[in-house]
């Protein structure tokens, strides 16, 4: 646990809470350093099956800290490789879940997208105004969203700066479901408990297996698919749950 950060385990599950109410979860460069401090040592920690990101009731997170970044120049930002954390949370292989209550704006939202999907509270606010600072989206706003929603709907936010609720975003794609504002975080422990009842090894596979799918034609991509569901007769967890299948029981697996 951190200033900026709340971690709990519920079991396989790992809840990572952004803490800065103060500031509607704004990130600033202390809160992005203790994310990633966090979460690698989840990663890699093979009793964590899933990892759930969330904020609290009125913020997700609203964005960059405006107020740190405001006076920074070109070279500080080159010489910092500044949002290059965000990218390295995006790798980390354990399934993530965003949790999402409030706005999730800018930056914040472009940190739920960094999560394999969202699970979004009726009241939610999503949306990049970044254009409405002088600046651009800068850590995936115009290019997640680009692959999640298509170009017009991602050319609309980046452009405008408009917010779209929780409707819209579940109908264009953003999010995977919304639920009553009041079930967010139940409802993605639940999901996340179920992704961390499989082997973690095939919900790595699994997860990696979908992310590279924006990267390879469907040939290359259906080639890829295949050899890795071969690959993964060679582990005990594909013995064990196929025989558990087959005996009408619950599998054990060993994460092997």
């Amino acid at each position: 646990m951190t200033d900026t950060l709340q971690v709990t385990r519920d079991g396989r599950v790992a809840m990572i809470r952004l803490n800065r109410p103060e500031a509607l979860n704004a990130l600033n460069l202390e809160m992005t350093k203790n994310i990633l401090k966090v979460a690698e040592p989840l990663d890699a920690d093979e009793s964590v099956g899933c990892i759930v990101l969330t904020g609290n009731e009125k913020a997700f997170a609203a964005g960059a800290d405006i107020k740190e970044m405001k006076d920074r120049t070109y070279p500080d930002m080159l010489a910092k490789n500044h949002f290059d954390e965000w990218e390295q949370f995006g790798r980390l292989r354990t399934p993530k879940i965003a949790a999402v209550n409030g706005f999730a704006l800018g930056g914040g939202c472009e940190l739920a997208m960094l999560c394999d999907f969202i699970i979004s509270g009726e009241g939610a606010k999503f949306g990049q105004p970044e254009i409405k600072l002088g600046v651009t989206a800068g850590i995936g706003g115009t290019q997640r969203l680009t692959r999640a929603v298509g170009k017009a709907k991602s050319m609309d936010l980046n452009l405008t700066g408009r917010m779209m609720d929780a409707a819209e975003a579940l109908d264009c794609g953003l999010v995977a479901r919304v639920v009553p504002d009041d079930k967010v975080v139940d409802e993605a422990m639940e999901a996340a408990a179920t992704i961390a009842s499989y082997s973690k090894p095939v919900t790595q596979i699994a997860r990696e297996a979908v992310m590279r799918s924006d990267e390879m034609s469907l040939a290359e991509g259906l080639m890829w698919e295949r050899r890795i569901f071969y690959s993964l007769f060679a582990t005990e967890d594909q013995k064990e749950g196929m025989a558990a299948f087959a005996e009408k029981r619950k599998p054990n697996f060993k994460h092997r």
